[in-house]
């Protein structure tokens, strides 16, 4: 009876004690408890410190011990460099120069996160807490685009010894960070941003520039744009904010000769109060390799067109470069906007892996623009991102990455692959459940590239397949042609990631858009307008708080 008793006690107690999903993150919970919701509980028990406190207090420990071993992976690598750079490949050193990049990126996204953590022990704002959660998911982004270099190179071996193995707890600890983030700070429910504009600004306006300028712009205006009828001023409210403009022109007629003088001439770190950087790119071909670093924000750059203003290169894989440092044109800065451009890769199907852009700025948008490459065209590779009016050409996952990016009103053009091969639009690189990232591709159109469309060849064409193992691609309301296979996606490797990964449809049309005979995986979903509305510009990049700035018209929501 005593026992039965006891049992009895027990079965209450277990009913009517608060489960760690119930409780408040100010409460007191164990490190065991708090650890088996993390990705890693036994790494996690074993880095977090053996007193009991409430998830803040783990966080900001995690956060802190994060930021330590950043710095301790940076010395790590030049070191490893320094001391063995003649014996490396040349590939080698350029996978590990991509390490000590990333890491020193990854430095400042965690001081920058710490300093949130440590000044509250509440849930924050929608807006601040997308913030913070970006850049830890980044932090993951960066810390796996550094493994995939060293896994590529030929000498990978001794680098695997004396690199990788560190790199594997890190992760792990930049995962657990991440988790605790997002129990203690981020709120249960994702709203939208504090302003609510209409759903299409107005900023462009037949693809002109609706400007705010300052007294001192003004006066320096027609000196630095000539009779080129690029700009307009308006009495709108709905202008974006110019605080200088400079031209580049290769005849020697603008103010630089070259897109990377001009961006060394943007000012450092700026924070947008004045407005954009504006750097006009007149037509013409661009052959240069542009990359624009993290203290060069705001900048705005404005061509005369796709297929007039050109920027092109050649690198690939093959030829010894990374996938990550291939790309003709590269952006870390954040706030960064694009119009009217065309980026290239030339290096062709035959090369691989060749990228036309490369973006990791958060907050950044493209408008009007041509992306056009072959394997790994579009590499979105972190932080918010959103394309719109922009056409993207390309094979073997042509779009890739892992942003949380938005494409709306784009055109997406698969081109003819090499014998052999098929195409896949996407490659998405989600590695942990917690980071806020996913690939939505909204009022698209999808269709074959002319080379594609006219080749006597059959060649198949998907939706995406799962390049990470918690990959997210969402297509919603776009159209979809009859290239499309009626699989709609195809696997990476086996069973690989498809009960972890989450591929969903909504509302789309045309002949390659039936779901009928779509993959029957675990992670494969035909969703209604419910829960489609999460991964619209509103709900999922928070756009109605920073896309007005932009100029960049559009939709907040489903159409």
């Amino acid at each position: 009876m005593a026992s039965m008793l006891l049992y009895l006690l027990t079965i209450s107690f277990f009913f009517l004690s608060p489960s760690l999903a119930d409780a408040s993150p100010s409460d007191p919970v164990s490190p065991g408890t708090i650890c088996d919701s993390t990705p890693y509980p036994s790494y996690c028990k074993s880095v977090l410190p053996n007193r009991t406190t409430n998830v803040y207090g783990y966080g900001r420990f995690s956060i802190r011990k994060s930021l330590s071993q950043s710095r301790k992976f940076l010395d790590l690598v030049n070191e490893y460099l320094h001391k063995y750079r003649s014996s490396l490949s040349i590939s080698a050193i350029r996978a590990l120069e991509d390490c000590c990049y990333l890491a020193s990126l990854n430095m400042d996204f965690l001081s920058s996160s710490f300093k949130t953590v440590n000044g509250t022990s509440e849930t924050l704002p929608p807006v601040e807490a997308e913030d913070v959660q970006t850049l830890l998911s980044a932090i993951l982004t960066n810390q796996q685009t550094c493994l995939d270099g060293i896994q590529s190179t030929a000498s990978a071996r001794g680098i695997r010894e004396n690199i990788t193995v560190p790199m594997s707890n890190d992760t792990k600890l930049y995962s657990v960070s991440l988790a605790l983030f997002t129990k203690g700070w981020v709120p249960k429910e994702k709203k939208s941003a504090s302003r609510h504009p209409s759903s299409k600004q107005i900023g462009f306006k037949h693809r002109r520039l609706l400007m705010k300028l300052s007294s001192q712009t003004l006066s320096t205006i027609f000196e630095s744009l000539g009779q080129r009828k690029l700009l307009q001023t308006s009495g709108s409210d709905n202008e974006v904010l110019i605080s200088n403009i400079v031209t580049v022109s290769q005849d020697g007629g603008g103010n630089f000769t070259t897109i990377n003088d001009a961006i060394s001439a943007a000012p450092n770190n700026t924070n947008g109060v004045n407005g954009y950087f504006l750097i006009y790119i007149p037509a013409g071909v661009y052959q240069e390799y542009v990359s624009i670093p993290k203290n060069k924000k705001y900048l705005m750059m404005i061509g005369d067109g796709i297929n007039q203003t050109i920027i092109t290169g050649n690198r690939s894989v093959v030829d010894g470069w990374t996938t990550f440092n291939s790309a003709t044109f590269a952006v870390v800065a954040s706030n960064f906007v694009a119009v009217n451009i065309t980026f290239q890769n030339t290096a062709g199907a035959i090369k691989h892996q060749a990228v036309a852009l490369r973006s990791g700025a958060d907050l950044s948008a493209f408008y009007s623009c041509s992306f056009e490459g072959y394997q790994d065209t579009l590499y979105t590779h972190s932080m918010r991102q959103f394309y719109r009016e922009c056409d993207i050409y390309g094979t073997v996952d042509f779009i890739f990455g892992n942003a949380a990016v938005v494409l709306q009103n784009c055109n997406i053009y698969p081109r003819q692959p090499m014998s052999g091969q098929f195409n896949a639009i996407t490659a998405q690189g989600r590695t942990d459940p917690n980071q806020n990232t996913g690939t939505s591709i909204h009022n698209c159109n999808i269709m074959a590239a002319d080379d594609l469309a006219s080749s006597n060849t059959s060649f198949k064409t998907y939706l995406g397949r799962p390049w990470k193992e918690y990959s997210r691609t969402v297509y919603m309301q776009s159209f979809m042609d009859n290239l499309i296979d009626p699989a709609g996606w195809r696997e990476w490797d086996g069973d690989f990631a498809l009960s972890t990964l989450y591929y969903a449809e909504y509302d789309n049309n045309g002949l390659g858009s039936n779901t009928s005979n779509r993959v029957t995986w675990p992670g494969y979903h035909v969703i209604n307008a419910t829960d489609a509305i999460n991964f619209t510009v509103s709900s999922f990049l928070l756009g109605d708080d920073w896309l007005p700035d932009t100029g960049v018209p559009y939709n907040a929501t489903l159409i």
